[in-house]
């Protein structure tokens, strides 16, 4: 491809406000950006002499640039965020998580329902949070159980009981499923005190519980008197641990540390004076940006992608280029103004240093990991003799119960460590049960047969598994099509299964690669093997849990999903149809005596 003529490009460029797009000769999206002049911006690219080198870099892999031009800077700041979402372009600040976060939804029911929740909030009643992370949501699921008798099951469960369930016997649920357990009222009542406890109002429902366990001594209800007391000592425990509160209703706080080419953003969510917890990130930092591009984008990613709430307040550690720009864009998304502080005030100065010194740990943490994968790399290179650094290796593992539901793990490390994004599981079909090697065969089929991009390719194949395995993967990459081929290598385990004493064997020759059981680069293949395993019996387990829980209904020819319901809601459930006769599963509507027989003959085989 010949060079990119700038001049050109330029001179046909438009002054207004819009997104542009930078490609290497290979047609990939390497840079976005966007301007409230795009004339102007990409100009400056392209100057006689740029003081950076790492911008002079960028520019000399420009094959092609495009542009789309927009009304506003509004809508800049969004297309720009799509665009990184969707090439994820190697010279852009890449925010790698982009999940929304979970909250706790208390439901609009008659008896409404505790539960998680994360996407749309489309349901009607009540969210609570953003929480940091799938595992404080049920975390305090748990404590709140403990503290307040609100069912957290199911609307299917509830509805279907004929008596309390195990939860009701442990004191956790008050059993609003089932009439003569709990009153309305009663329950509406600890339906609201978990409410004003989500809402941090713990005083206010420790001042009214002490009312009512007083009223109860003084009516002589002793029993309602010793609950009461019971749910006070709980709470007064949980507010215990709540360490960090403060008087803001609802804020984020970001801590930013940069070190070298590596970054961490420390973000905690302050919602109705408490601290619900934070949250650490490692964007993908590119070698041209400098520490203020690399918060500016991280910071638009945050809260532009996926599902994300906008706080009233933020705390930045950082100021924004565009600061006036950017609340206009967060507003439009919110619904509601978006003000920025610095942290000089006492309150917000301590969260903001609580998450300055957070961020700055994370980051050393993760450095010192990244010197230490860096050291393995090292080592197994070493051992291997190649010319030319590992960037990507793979490992390939099957798990099985006696041949039943195989699932075969592929998962994928690159210098960073693991790369779960690329991690994949195949469920295999068609194959003798047990049979290995065809699994095998299968799994590297469908694994590499749509593989077009060459830095897809792994450097270093790992297979789980001796010679046979390896063989299977050899006859494979025999007919491999494209010039790159991954190196492939054995990994057996030892007679005693230890770790240390795994036999490496190379392909084409299947001689043994020497390693000592304390070598660095040992560690790095017994640690893609473990992952690859683990992976790989999740999966299974997974895929013989839905065998085990998969209704024997669905197995019987012509019963679809609605007779299947017809049939359980008619019959009380499957243990009912079981004891049904022939005569009564013909009476229910839509089955014939002939399906009938069919039915009953598959139950009783």
């Amino acid at each position: 491809m010949s060079a990119f003529d700038s001049a050109a490009f330029l001179k046909n460029l438009t002054s207004q406000p819009g997104v542009y797009r930078m490609y290497n000769s290979q047609g990939e999206v390497i840079y976005v950006g966007k301007a409230k002049n795009l004339k102007k911006r990409v100009s400056s690219y392209f100057r006689t002499h740029l003081d950076n080198a790492k911008t002079r870099s960028l520019v000399s892999q420009i094959a092609d640039m495009d542009v789309t031009v927009v009304n506003s800077e509004t809508e800049a700041f969004l297309l720009e965020n799509n665009f990184i979402k969707k090439y994820k372009p190697r010279y852009n600040v890449v925010m790698r998580d982009d999940k929304s976060y979970p909250f706790i939804f208390l439901s609009d029911h008659e008896h409404p329902r505790l539960s998680f929740h994360r996407g749309p909030q489309k349901k009607k009643g009540e969210y609570f949070g953003p929480y940091p992370s799938a595992w404080s949501v049920r975390e305090s699921l748990r404590s709140m159980q403990r503290i307040f008798p609100v069912r957290q099951c199911e609307d299917s469960y509830y509805r279907a009981r004929s008596r309390p369930c195990l939860q009701y016997q442990m004191q956790r649920c008050s059993a609003p499923c089932v009439e003569g357990y709990v009153s309305d009222e009663e329950y509406k009542e600890q339906v609201n005190f978990a409410r004003l406890f989500l809402k941090g109002k713990n005083q206010q429902v420790i001042g009214e519980l002490v009312e009512k366990m007083e009223k109860a001594s003084e009516a002589l209800n002793f029993e309602a008197a010793a609950r009461y007391r019971d749910q006070i000592n709980a709470l007064r425990k949980v507010q215990e641990r709540q360490w960090v509160a403060g008087t803001q209703d609802e804020m984020d706080v970001f801590g930013f540390a940069l070190k070298g080419n590596m970054a961490c953003i420390q973000v905690m969510f302050i919602r109705e004076g408490q601290l619900l917890g934070s949250k650490a990130f490692f964007p993908k930092v590119p070698n041209i940006a400098d520490e203020q591009e690399v918060f500016e984008s991280f910071f638009l990613q945050f809260y532009l992608a996926g599902n994300k709430v906008i706080p009233k307040q933020i705390v930045l550690s950082n100021s924004l280029n565009d600061e006036e720009a950017i609340a206009k864009v967060l507003a439009s998304e919110a619904g509601h103004k978006v003000h920025f502080f610095k942290g000089a005030r006492e309150e917000k100065r301590k969260y903001l240093q609580l998450a300055q010194s957070n961020a700055q740990a994370a980051l050393d943490a993760q450095y010192s990991q990244q010197k230490s994968v860096f050291a393995r790399y090292l080592d197994l290179e070493g051992a291997l003799e190649v010319d030319t650094p590992i960037q990507r290796m793979e490992c390939f593992d099957i798990s099985h119960t006696s041949g039943q539901q195989t699932v075969a793990s592929c998962v994928v490390f690159n210098r960073e460590g693991p790369l779960k994004s690329d991690y994949r599981r195949y469920n295999i079909e068609g194959i003798t049960p047990g049979d290995d090697y065809a699994a095998m065969a299968q799994a590297l089929k469908r694994r590499y047969k749509s593989v077009k991009e060459v830095q897809k390719i792994p450097d270093l194949l790992f297979i789980d598994g001796g010679k046979g395995q390896l063989a299977q993967a050899e006859a494979f990459f025999e007919e491999w099509p494209h010039d790159k081929k991954p190196m492939l290598l054995g990994v057996a385990k030892g007679t005693t299964r230890k770790p240390g004493l795994e036999t490496l064997i190379l392909a084409g020759s299947h001689e043994v690669l020497p390693m000592d059981s304390h070598s660095p680069g040992l560690h790095l293949v017994q640690h893609i093997r473990d992952e690859s395993h683990r992976f790989a019996i999740t999966g299974h387990r997974n895929r013989r849990q839905k065998v085990k829980t998969t209704s024997s209904l669905e197995s019987i020819p012509g019963i679809g999903a609605k007779r299947r319901q017809t049939l359980l809601k008619f019959m009380g459930g499957l243990q009912g149809l079981k004891k049904a006769s022939k005569d009564e599963i013909a009476s229910v509507p839509g089955i014939s005596q002939e399906l009938a027989d069919t039915i009953y003959d598959h139950l009783h085989q």
